[in-house]
């Protein structure tokens, strides 16, 4: 964010991390995209106005987030828990 005392800057895409798992992350959105679970999501923050791109990188950060949770907890994937916050 470009934010500064009462500023509130214009947000942007990054692509800082590392590069080829940034592609992983954004390849396995754009395939989760299409499934049962994460259509919903995908057009929900469609629906809000966000670009197609942006609503990809949203899902693939949801993506990294529900992976590290699974193998930090050694859970299995429950798409209820996914619906919830979006």
């Amino acid at each position: 964010a470009n934010d500064s005392g009462n500023k509130i800057g214009r947000r942007r895409l990054s692509k800082r991390g590392p590069a080829e798992l940034r592609r992983l992350l954004f390849n396995a959105a754009m395939a989760a995209a299409k499934s049962k679970a994460w259509k919903p999501i995908y057009a929900h923050y469609r629906a809000q106005g966000w670009s197609t791109t942006a609503a990809l990188v949203i899902i693939a950060r949801k993506i990294a987030r529900a992976a590290w949770s699974i193998h930090h907890y050694h859970s299995t994937f429950d798409p209820e828990r996914i619906t919830k916050n979006a």
